[in-house]
């Protein structure tokens, strides 16, 4: 007579395989972390909270900027008085940039006829034109550079996000690795905690650089036509200030 082998129960590896699965969960990376695996994750956190810190003021103050440019060059010109136009200039918020630009300006303009009234070595040194256009390009570097602020952070974690998110799934595979090894058993079971971790690492690591990518492109945009306007100002500025009139059909 021979013995009957019993069947395994019906839905025996359906539940062991369901059972693994669950240890692929955020849960279980959690609670398995080692200290490689908390370095990679603070560092995807932090970078992921400063991007989108500098997401969300660079979006604020480019607004800002956009939206009072207009106001702030066609006030200027509009205004029947120089003075009375550096008065409103100087009641412009401290961040906005075209005002600072014309402040400038008409400072360089001032400070270049106190020195030829004065008979200084600054008026024989340099002319009033070239005085001025000198004072423009610094408080346009200067505005600029302040538009840029952030950019860096976001190019630097869009570019190397990845790569983080990537050595948290190298260290996690090579956690299933040494499990396999150690138990002598490929299965599910022994190998979905690890595997899970990994496959979590990396779309951290992507959740993380895409913002960041798409913010920085969207900027930079933003940015050179900013740019731009600052130039057509400034440019229209020197001509105000070394002539005493805007020239017309720029």
């Amino acid at each position: 007579m021979f013995q009957q082998t019993p069947s395994p129960t019906p839905g025996a590896g359906g539940t062991t395989n369901a059972e693994a699965m669950k240890s692929m969960g955020f849960d279980h990376l959690i609670h398995n972390f080692d200290p490689l695996g908390w370095i990679v994750f603070v560092v995807l956190v932090v970078m992921s909270f400063a991007s989108w810190y500098f997401i969300i003021a660079n979006t604020i103050r480019n607004a800002m900027v956009r939206g009072r440019a207009d106001k702030v060059i066609n006030g200027f010109w509009t205004n029947g008085s120089t003075q009375d136009a550096i008065r409103e200039l100087e009641a412009q918020p401290k961040g906005e940039p075209f005002s600072k630009i014309a402040l400038d300006a008409a400072s360089a303009v001032a400070h270049h006829q106190q020195a030829s009234a004065g008979g200084g070595r600054l008026a024989e040194s340099l002319s009033r034109s070239e005085f001025i256009d000198r004072a423009l390009r610094q408080a346009v570097a200067r505005e600029s550079l302040r538009l840029e602020g952030g950019l860096t952070l976001l190019a630097t974690v869009g570019s190397s996000a990845p790569f983080i998110g990537l050595l948290g799934t190298v260290w996690g595979i090579y956690h299933a690795l040494i499990k396999i090894s150690a138990s002598g058993n490929a299965s599910m079971e022994a190998v979905a905690g690890p595997v899970g971790e990994a496959l979590i690492m990396t779309a951290f690591g992507l959740f993380t650089a895409i913002p960041a990518v798409l913010a920085y492109n969207f900027f930079n945009r933003s940015n050179r036509l900013t740019y731009a306007q600052f130039d057509e100002f400034a440019h229209d500025l020197h001509d105000f200030f070394a002539t005493g009139a805007r020239v017309e059909g720029k």
